[in-house]
């Protein structure tokens, strides 16, 4: 690196009203960041401040929103940022034969569209700042299982561009990493099934006898696997236990600065 940061900077995390995202914000507050939590709704920013200290502003952030990314850019300040964490995320649940296209656009605008959207809006910011991306990815970047088949695709694309974008911007003294949570007690996964459930109802009788007893199988695992998940707090080694290295890019520890 070219410059090195301290506590204090400012960090913008995307997709923080709940999960990884809100443990994320609350904990970098604590060791004395200046924190940008993007959040969906307002009452969500309420649930925030009431866990966190001044510093810890909640912004209305849509990340497949070109202007709702100018605006919450906009309230950082001229001093740039220290972080980017990209969390926000969602998961489409369907057997790729029988998932919409609609849907899987979607789940590629929110997870990966959007994701670039606010890297590149944010990385002017980075550069003066020196600061550093941690994209959140998941186990599911690199195995794709039944039924997420979608969900697992735009993490394996979240894995090249990490891995893509890392070495073109160190010369800037902005470093990059990579995340891959496995199972996390987070709303994404029952947000996930609410949504699978709609689509399973509105797919054809054909489609139904095809993959029912795939289905079956996924909803009995993932309800075994939520009960063994780890919830995303300091003490849950969920974080801020520092992501692995991937590639040549450098290990990440917002904890300690050198």
């Amino acid at each position: 690196m070219t410059a090195h940061r301290s506590r204090g900077g400012a960090v913008l995390i995307t997709g923080a009203s709940t999960g990884i995202g809100a443990a994320s914000a609350v904990h970098l507050d604590r060791i004395g960041f200046r924190v940008w939590a993007g959040v969906r709704r307002p009452s969500d920013g309420e649930a925030l401040v009431g866990q966190a200290s001044p510093r810890l502003t909640p912004v209305i952030l849509d990340v497949t929103d070109s202007n709702s990314i100018a605006t919450a850019l906009a309230g950082v300040g001229a001093d740039g940022l220290a972080g980017l964490v990209n969390n926000a995320g969602i998961v489409v649940a369907a057997p790729v034969e029988v998932l919409p296209i609609a849907e899987l656009r979607k789940q590629l605008e929110v997870n990966v569209i959007g994701l670039v959207a606010v890297t590149q809006a944010a990385l002017p910011l980075l550069r003066r700042g020196h600061g550093r991306v941690v994209n959140i990815g998941s186990i599911s970047g690199r195995i794709a299982t039944p039924v997420i088949g979608a969900y697992a695709a735009s993490k394996f694309a979240v894995e090249a561009l990490t891995d893509a974008r890392r070495g073109v911007v160190q010369p800037w003294g902005v470093d990059g990493a990579l995340t891959e949570p496995g199972a996390v007690a987070t709303p994404i996964w029952q947000k996930g099934r609410a949504a699978a459930l709609a689509l399973r109802q509105a797919r054809t009788p054909d489609a139904e006898v095809l993959y029912a007893g795939a289905l079956s199988a996924v909803e009995r695992a993932a309800s075994r696997s939520a009960l063994q998940a780890i919830r995303p707090t300091r003490s849950s080694g969920a974080w801020p236990t520092p992501p692995r290295r991937r590639g040549p890019g450098p290990a990440i520890s917002w904890g300690r600065r050198r």
